[in-house]
């Protein structure tokens, strides 16, 4: 049954004690197994059924036949032209990636629903498959930025070849979906771990044919969701489609191995890039050319990452003249969506890089650098060379008061000592922006007859604390007890329509909605109405800028090339703080996952397009003790373009943070000359670049 969200809920998911996906299914709900393929491209010759069919507790088995003609959900349309790369339920003619589903199983319990699933028969005959780098993959989306002219004379050009690897968002809880056929009601409920349940109850409906309230969504507590639950995938409709044809409730979990196989990844990317600066130490251009690799399908927002990282460029300073292209192409791999940061990452590690380098190269301080070229606070808002608008910030202020509060000079006196003394050691900073989500929202905000007030919102919670900062919001402006407020999100019957909780968007623009609504209501009482009273209200806005500098010490053992993050300081501007624990979480939750970026995170195909990373044995993600203290200070300057002068912070940790950590490795081996770095920052990469040093080579 529904719920509406507990305020303070950590208690209980720490006990585990929550509500998840998979708690919704009955005890006689179907259950689904599915067929991968273990090719990346191959024709589908046959798929022979009947062993599966006939073991008993098998109630069906389904192929691409049928499904065919079922509607799936296309791309995101803002930015055409596209090639459209349809996503598939089921493979056939062809299969397009290892992992991809070729047949569905239903059975009346889980053991038996796999076992019928390995004696589905699968005749394949390989075709040849697109890798990350075959120039014969075809073209999906193309961008391109050209501003100013170059001026003055050229002293310094910095050269970067940067590649991003493909990353897992790894949640801690894996796909799953439940979906229930009510005959009485003729109407479908579907229990899904989702960051947009609107537009997932659309997808359902448009798929099954239905009337969009014939399917009443509800996304309960969701263990992670980082962009990767963004989009609906292929298992949910079937399992949807399941439960409508059957007229009964069937259930899907997925196995962390089909999380790394089929499940959407994120990044994967290679970014080159030019500075030129002149004698004074001024950017006078920039080219970029960035070049994504999507999947064998697209979700919904697969051409964000390349746009973001060509607009966001060239981040928070001024350049004379940008040139910046970017193309995203296909290959025969799991498809490629939005991760936590979306190319903001990508778009500070390539600048952030090309300012180091072009301060090395031209006997400068990398933050005397930056001083020189970073854009007035009194400069606002600010038209980039992307044609973006900066909407507030005070960028020198962030950079000078982390270099106070590191102790930068002093960090550079403690370097030279501990060169002296044999030891590789090097400080990083990056700064970057982050635009936090544009468009809508919605809130319905009941002050009921008893004093108590229910909020419903568009915006749903995977972790983030929406509950905590909404119920605030009411509560303060209505200027009730914070526990006589109820919030409710992620059930469609019960919570107006809204766009998701993504793109960090949801405090903005999800909260600006339940304030617009509160004070509506206020003004109803101060025109005499009486309790109870209703309002609906939807908040639409340009995108607010936040910011931030982060700075680091990190050393590189010389026997081993271990590298170890000795300290790391952050200072993020997410505008007015509403809930500041909540911020300071959601700072770390992201430092944690920029971490695992920038020293141990990446999924591998080989040549022949087999995923080789395919379970927690080869892929590895932060533990507590990679984790580095992390010193938090805030520079609060509004945005204007919301009543709450909020700006976005969830994906912060995963833009600053492996920047700032590749220019504290560069640095800790520059005495080595400038050395090809690249991410992930491993011990073995390291202690090659350190064999390379001849004999007489000190740090």
């Amino acid at each position: 049954m529904p719920m509406p969200m507990p305020m303070h809920d950590d208690e209980r998911l720490i006990r585990g004690l929550g509500f998840y996906v998979q708690d919704a299914a009955p005890a006689d709900a179907l259950h689904v197994a599915f067929v991968r393929s273990d090719h990346p491209h191959a024709q589908v010759l046959a798929v022979n059924t009947t062993d599966a069919l006939g073991l008993p507790g098998v109630v069906a088995v389904w192929q691409a036949s049928d499904v065919k003609g079922v509607s799936t959900p296309g791309v995101n349309p803002l930015w055409p032209p596209f090639e459209d790369v349809p996503m598939p339920l089921l493979a056939g003619p062809c299969v397009e990636h290892v992992g991809q589903a070729v047949a569905m199983v239903l059975a009346h319990d889980a053991v038996t629903a796999l076992e019928a699933a390995m004696l589905v028969r699968v005749s394949l005959k390989a075709l040849p498959a697109w890798g990350a780098d075959d120039p014969d993959a075809s073209v999906v989306h193309q961008v391109a930025h050209t501003h100013g002219q170059v001026g003055g004379e050229v002293a310094v050009v910095a050269r970067v070849d940067l590649s991003v690897p493909r990353l897992l968002a790894m949640a801690m809880e894996p796909r799953a979906c439940v979906a229930q056929w009510q005959g009485d009601s003729q109407r479908l409920t579907v229990w899904l771990g989702s960051q947009t349940p609107a537009r997932a109850q659309a997808d359902i409906a448009r798929a099954l044919g239905l009337a969009q309230a014939q399917v009443h969504l509800i996304s309960p507590h969701v263990g992670g969701a980082f962009g990767s639950k963004a989009s609906i995938s292929p298992e949910d409709i079937l399992v949807a489609l399941a439960a409508h044809r059957l007229r009964t409730t069937v259930q899907w979990k997925a196995s962390r191995s089909e999380e790394f196989l089929s499940g959407q990844h994120g990044r994967a990317a290679r970014l080159q890039g030019q500075l030129a600066v002149d004698a004074q130490g001024r950017f006078l251009s920039l080219q970029a050319q960035l070049q994504y690799t999507l999947g064998a399908w697209l979700p919904y927002s697969a051409l964000v990452p390349m746009r973001n990282a060509a607009r966001i460029l060239p981040g928070p300073y001024q350049v004379q003249h940008c040139d910046i292209t970017g193309h995203s192409r296909r290959s025969h791999t799991a498809p490629v969506g939005i991760y936590r940061g979306a190319g903001r990452p990508e778009a500070a590690l390539l600048m952030e890089t090309l300012i180091d380098q072009a301060a090395r190269q031209g006997g400068l301080d990398p933050v005397q650098l930056r001083l020189r070229n970073l854009i007035d606070a009194s400069a606002m808002p600010y038209r980039t060379p992307t044609g973006e608008t900066l909407d507030s910030g005070d960028f020198p202020q962030l950079l000078t008061w982390a270099c106070e509060r590191f102790g930068y000079d002093q960090e550079r006196a403690l370097q030279r000592q501990r060169r002296a003394q044999g030891e590789w050691v090097g400080l990083g900073v990056a700064l970057y922006v982050e635009p936090c989500g544009q468009g809508w929202e919605s809130a319905r905000v009941t002050w009921h007859a008893d004093g108590r007030v229910s909020v419903a919102s568009g915006s749903p919670d995977q972790g983030q604390g929406h509950a905590l900062t909404f119920g605030h919001i009411a509560a303060s402006t209505l200027g009730v007890p914070l526990a006589q407020v109820q919030v409710l999100m992620g059930d469609t019957d019960l919570c107006p329509p809204g766009t998701g909780a993504l793109a960090s968007r949801s405090s903005a623009i999800g909260g600006s909605a339940v304030l617009q609504a509160c004070q509506d209501l206020l003004a109803q009482r101060a025109q005499g109405q009486p309790l109870p009273l209703t309002v609906e209200a939807r908040f639409d806005s340009q995108e607010a800028w936040a910011s931030g500098c982060v700075m680091v010490r990190m050393s590189v053992d010389a026997a081993t090339g271990q590298p170890r993050i000795e300290r790391l300081l952050w200072v993020d501007d997410a505008g007015l703080s509403l809930q500041p624990d909540l911020v300071r979480d959601q700072l770390i939750g992201g430092a944690a996952q920029g971490i695992g970026q920038a020293l141990m995170e990446q999924m591998v195909y080989d040549s022949e397009g087999q995923l080789l990373t395919g379970s927690l044995m080869d892929y590895a993600v932060p533990r507590a003790d990679d984790m580095p203290l992390i010193e938090l200070h805030s520079l609060h300057t509004p945005s204007p373009l919301n009543p709450l002068g909020a700006k976005g912070v969830g994906e912060a940790g995963c833009i600053g943070v492996p920047a700032a950590i590749m220019n504290a490795a560069r640095d800790a081996l520059s005495p080595l000359g400038e050395v090809d770095l690249q991410l992930p920052l491993r011990a073995e990469q390291l202690w090659f670049a350190l064999q390379a040093a001849t004999p007489g080579d000190t740090p």
